[in-house]
C-alpha cells in the first residue's frame, strides 16, 4: 500500500535541496526506502551497519554542508546511529535522521524490533519530531507536510546539526506490483530568511574601546573548514602586533605567522606571566591541545566568543564575558581596523617561541629513531594538495598537531566533537562521495580495526588512501601519567592486539603495502597518490614503548631550544 504522506516527505526534502540519503535495509523501514530510492533528485546508498552509516552520512554533510538523509528500520538500529548523532552534534553538522517505528500502542508489549523512540537521541538533536502514524483526517497530511519542513529547516539553521523525525508504521509495508509512487509538484514548503550578521557602527565604537583596554590579546579559533579571508585576516593581527593568533591543525586556519608549536613550548612557560593574555578571543569550535586549555584557564583572562545569532555560549577558558553574535570575518575585519593597545610585546614573546621550536624541531626530529611521530611527518609531505586529510583520535591528530605545520593547502578534518575514535574510517568513507579527490585517512589501529565495517558497502573509492599507525595497542596510555604507571597497562588500558590490515586490505580489494622503517615508508610513498582503480592502503609498523620514548625524547631536546 502507497503512503502518500511518506511520499510527500521525499518530495518536500528533494524541493529543499536535499540531494544525498543514506538507507541502512530492514522492513518496517520499507515505505520510506522505496520513496528516497525511486525519488528521480536524491541519490541513495545502502550502508548495512547502521553504526557505520551515520558516520558516512556525516562524513558527507560535513563536505556538503547541507543535510544527509539517514533512513533505519524500527528497534536498535536506531540506537546504533548514537555515537554518529552526537558527534554531528558537537560539530555542528546538519543530519535528517529519519526512524521507522511501531505504532505507539505497541510498544512495551514484548513485540519484535520494538523500543522506546521518540526522543530517542535526547539532548543531542536540535530537535526531535513523532510523525503522524495514520492520514484518515486531512489536518494529519497537514500536520506531517509542517513536520518535514520545520525539521529540514531547523537541521540548516546556525548553528546546524543532527534532526530525528521519527514515524511510526503500519502493514502493509510494500506497494503492489502495479501500484506507483506519486511525487506531488504543488507541496508546502516553507525556508527560513537568515538575518544580519555584521556588527552595527555603535557595536563598533564600544568593542573598539573596549579592545584598547587590553594589554595582551590572544586569538584562539577552533575547529572549523578552512576560510582564506580569515586566515588572512589573522595573519595581518599578528603581523600588526595586535593580538598573538595561536592554532591547532583542526583550526585549518595555520598561516606563516601564527603560532602553531604552542603543545610544545608551553609546559616551559607556563610559570611566566608574561606569557598570560589578559584578553582571548575564540571562534569555532574546540582545540586539541589540553595543555593550551590548562594554561589559559589558569590565566584568569577575560573571554569572548565570536559566534553569529542562535549559538550556545561555551565557557571553554572559565573566563567568559562577551558573546559577540556576529561573523568571525566581519568581526576580525573591524579588529583589524581598531588602533593597537600594548599587545605587541606580547606577541613578540610568542612568536619568539615559536620560532625558536621551529627553528630546531625538523633537526630533532629527523635525527629521532623511525616510529610513528617522523612517519606522519613524512606523510605530511607526501599529500596532494587538492585533497582532504582526515585524522583518528587519539594519537594521530595529536601527531599532526604537533608538527605545527603552517599554511597548509588542504583541509584537516577530525571527529573532535566527542573525539572518539569510533566513526573514523567511515566519516573518510563519507567523504570520498562527495569529491574526486584523494582522501587520505592517518589512523592508529585501535580506530581502524573498531570501525572495519566502514567498508562493508558496495561502492568503489578509488580516491581513498588509508595509512593505519599499527603499534598493536592504544599508544595514548603510555604518555597519560595515570594508566602508564599501572602494572595492568597493557592488557587492560593498551589493550593490545596482533592483528594486522593486510586481510582486511584483501578481503575489500584494497591495494596493500607496509613499511616498517623510513626507507621502506619513503617508498611506499612514492606511487601512494598515483591513480588508482581501487582504495589504497599503507600499513606503517611501529612499537608502542618506542613510540612513546621518542615523543618524550624530542621534548626534551626541544626543552632548551
Amino acid at each position: 500500500m502507497v503512503i502518500q504522506p511518506i511520499n510527500d516527505l521525499v518530495a518536500i526534502a528533494a524541493k529543499k535541496g536535499i540531494k544525498e540519503a543514506i538507507l541502512s535495509p530492514g522492513s518496517r523501514c520499507a515505505p520510506l526506502t522505496l520513496a528516497f530510492a525511486r525519488h528521480p533528485d536524491i541519490h541513495c546508498r545502502t550502508i548495512s551497519d547502521e553504526r557505520s552509516a551515520a558516520f558516512v552520512a556525516m562524513g558527507m554533510a560535513q563536505q556538503l554542508e547541507k543535510p544527509v538523509v539517514l533512513v533505519c528500520t524500527s528497534g536498535s538500529a536506531a540506537l546504533n546511529y548514537g555515537p554518529a548523532v552526537a558527534e554531528a552534534y558537537y560539530q555542528q553538522i546538519p543530519l535528517l535522521i529519519i526512524t521507522a517505528d511501531r505504532p505507539k500502542e505497541w510498544i512495551d508489549q514484548w513485540d519484535g524490533q520494538t523500543i522506546r523512540q521518540e526522543e530517542i537521541y535526547g539532548k543531542h538533536v536540535k530537535g526531535s519530531f513523532n510523525f503522524p502514524d495514520e492520514f484518515s483526517n486531512e489536518d494529519k497530511v497537514w500536520h506531517a507536510h509542517r513536520i518535514t519542513n520545520e525539521a529540514i529547516n531547523l537541521a540548516n539553521s546556525y548553528p546546524a546539526g543532527p534532526v530525528h523525525i521519527n514515524i511510526p508504521l503500519r502493514e502493509p509495508f510494500y506497494p503492489k506490483r502495479e501500484e506507483m509512487l506519486d511525487f506531488k509538484k504543488d507541496l508546502p514548503c516553507f525556508e527560513t530568511v537568515k538575518g544580519n550578521s555584521t556588527l552595527s557602527a555603535d557595536d563598533e565604537l564600544k568593542l573598539g574601546e573596549s579592545l584598547k583596554k587590553f594589554k595582551k590579546i590572544m586569538v584562539v579559533p577552533g575547529q572549523q573548514k578552512p576560510n582564506r579571508a580569515i586566515r588572512e585576516l589573522l595573519g595581518k593581527l599578528q603581523e600588526d602586533g595586535k593580538a598573538a593568533v595561536v592554532t591547532d591543525a583542526i583550526s585549518n586556519l595555520s598561516s606563516s605567522n601564527s603560532i602553531t608549536f604552542h603543545d610544545t613550548f608551553i609546559p616551559h612557560i607556563k610559570e611566566d606571566k608574561d606569557f598570560e593574555p589578559d584578553l582571548i578571543i575564540s571562534f569555532g569550535k574546540s582545540i586539541i591541545s589540553k595543555g593550551l586549555k590548562l594554561f589559559l584557564r589558569a590565566s584568569g583572562a577575560t573571554h569572548w566568543h565570536i559566534s553569529p545569532a542562535g549559538a550556545y555560549s561555551p565557557d571553554t577558558y572559565q573566563g567568559l564575558s562577551k558573546l559577540i553574535q556576529v561573523s568571525p570575518k566581519s568581526f576580525f575585519g573591524f579588529f583589524s581596523k581598531v588602533e593597537p593597545g600594548h599587545s605587541q610585546t606580547f606577541v613578540q614573546k610568542w612568536k619568539r617561541e615559536d620560532e625558536k621550536i621551529g627553528k630546531r624541531f625538523m633537526e630533532v626530529l629527523s635525527s629521532a629513531r623511525f616510529g610513528e611521530y617522523q612517519a606522519v611527518h613524512l606523510i605530511g609531505e607526501k599529500i596532494p594538495s587538492e585533497s582532504r586529510l582526515h585524522l583518528s583520535n587519539s594519537m594521530a591528530v595529536r601527531y599532526f598537531n604537533f608538527l605545527g605545520l603552517k599554511n597548509l593547502p588542504f583541509e584537516i578534518v577530525c571527529n573532535r566533537g566527542t573525539s572518539g575514535i569510533d566513526g573514523s574510517n567511515s566519516t573518510a568513507v563519507g567523504c570520498t562521495f562527495t569529491t574526486k579527490d584523494a582522501v587520505t585517512l592517518i589512523t592508529g589501529d585501535m580506530a581502524f580495526f573498531y570501525d572495519r565495517n566502514a567498508f562493508w558497502h558496495n561502492y568503489n573509492m578509488p580516491n581513498l588512501r588509508i595509512i593505519v599507525l599499527n603499534n598493536h595497542a592504544g599508544g595514548i596510555f603510555r604518555l597519560i601519567d595515570g594508566p602508564a604507571a599501572q602494572p595492568e597497562l597493557e592488557e587492560f588500558f593498551e589493550t593490545k592486539q596482533a592483528l594486522s590490515a593486510e586481510h582486511l586490505a584483501k578481503e575489500f580489494g584494497f591495494a596493500y603495502q607496509s613499511a616498517s622503517n623510513s626507507y621502506e615508508l619513503r617508498a611506499a610513498l612514492d606511487s601512494f597518490y598515483n591513480k588508482s582503480m581501487e582504495p589504497k592502503l599503507l600499513e606503517v609498523f611501529s612499537d608502542s614503548k618506542t613510540n612513546a620514548e621518542i615523543l618524550q625524547s624530542v621534548k626534551a631536546q626541544l626543552k632548551g631550544a
